[in-house]
């Protein structure tokens, strides 16, 4: 029997996610059912190498609407946030993480402010972090200064990858050229009517965090570098201001020629070496990053493959995966 097109899809990319799908399946589960429509849960697995897949296949086998894309390598979370949403079939898309950090619960709210107000993109904004560290909600708080500096107000504060989109949003991300785009950045350039709705930020239901301090870090200067030439600009002034300042110093070594007070400068030499060098490595820095973004482009390499997709699949029931599919209840 034909299953009738999806009235809406939740998109959770996954990597290393077998310690929380229990808990996951059981509330993800409890607030779609609750809809009362039809609807898909597209679950990206991003090359795991514990049991996700295994657990993931044997959820499938009680749960229908569970769709499982399946990754070749793990291509890292914005990839594998791409690879969904652009599968999805849903009239709505709704993209959330696995960890339950983002309550299930608030797709609801956020389904039904999207239907009221007509809007084609709802955030979902972590209006209380509390239960995260100091120094996450400080990084994070640095990075959305950031960003709404470089890019524009148009970035909502403290909304990450939690969001719906309409058909009409997802269609407009798929006509882009980029094909490893930061999602975060590029929802809100799209300029559809948005929306928000607050949540307050759970602790992990289970397992470890993907997102350490290095990732971190690689996320914020991919966001800047793939949205923004200001830093080219910054190597540009940094450069100037080099030259004023060695222009001060031939001034001043003139001036001290003519009157007769020239010793022996190694002190200031040094000094003045030690930073038109420096200043020109950083801007060789910059612009390398922008170099390697052109290099990366022109290669064309696709930021992910796709090793399977269930949707194509028929469910397997065998007796290994049923005895797994029981112990995940």
């Amino acid at each position: 029997m034909t299953r009738p097109e999806p009235a809406l899809s939740v998109v959770v990319p996954m990597f290393n996610e077998e310690s929380v799908l229990p808990l996951l399946a059981e509330r993800l589960r409890g607030v779609l059912d609750g809809l009362g429509e039809a609807y898909e849960v597209v679950a990206v697995d991003d090359g795991s190498t514990d049991g996700t897949a295994a657990g993931l296949t044997a959820l499938r086998v009680g749960w229908p609407e569970l769709r499982v894309l399946r990754l070749r390598r793990n291509s890292g979370h914005q990839a594998a946030l791409v690879a969904g949403l652009l599968r999805a079939r849903g009239g709505y898309v709704v993209s959330i993480d696995a960890d339950l950090q983002d309550p299930p619960e608030v797709i609801v709210e956020m389904l039904r402010r999207a239907r009221a107000d007509e809007l084609d993109i709802v955030y979902g904004v972590r209006a209380d972090r509390s239960r995260d560290s100091a120094f996450k909600r400080w990084t994070a708080a640095g990075y959305y200064r950031l960003i709404r500096r470089l890019v524009g107000k148009q970035v909502p504060a403290q909304a990450g990858d939690f969001r719906l989109l309409s058909r009409a949003a997802v269609e407009a991300l798929r006509e882009l050229p980029e094909r490893s785009p930061v999602l975060r950045l590029v929802v809100p350039w799209l300029g559809f009517p948005s929306g928000e709705v607050g949540y307050e930020r759970q602790e992990r239901a289970a397992g470890r965090t993907k997102y350490p301090l290095s990732r971190m870090a690689g996320l914020a200067a991919e966001s800047v570098t793939s949205f923004s030439a200001a830093p080219l600009r910054v190597a540009t002034w940094l450069g100037l201001a080099g030259v004023a300042v060695c222009g001060v110093l031939v001034v001043l070594a003139v001036l001290a020629w003519f009157a007769g007070a020239t010793v022996t400068g190694w002190p200031s030499l040094y000094v003045a070496i030690l930073f038109l060098g420096a200043v020109q490595l950083l801007c060789l820095g910059l612009l390398g990053e922008y170099v390697a973004r052109i290099y990366t482009a022109v290669q064309g390499r696709p930021a992910y493959f796709v090793a399977g997709d269930s949707a194509a699949e028929p469910v397997s029931a065998g007796r290994d995966v049923v005895e797994l599919a029981d112990t995940l209840r």
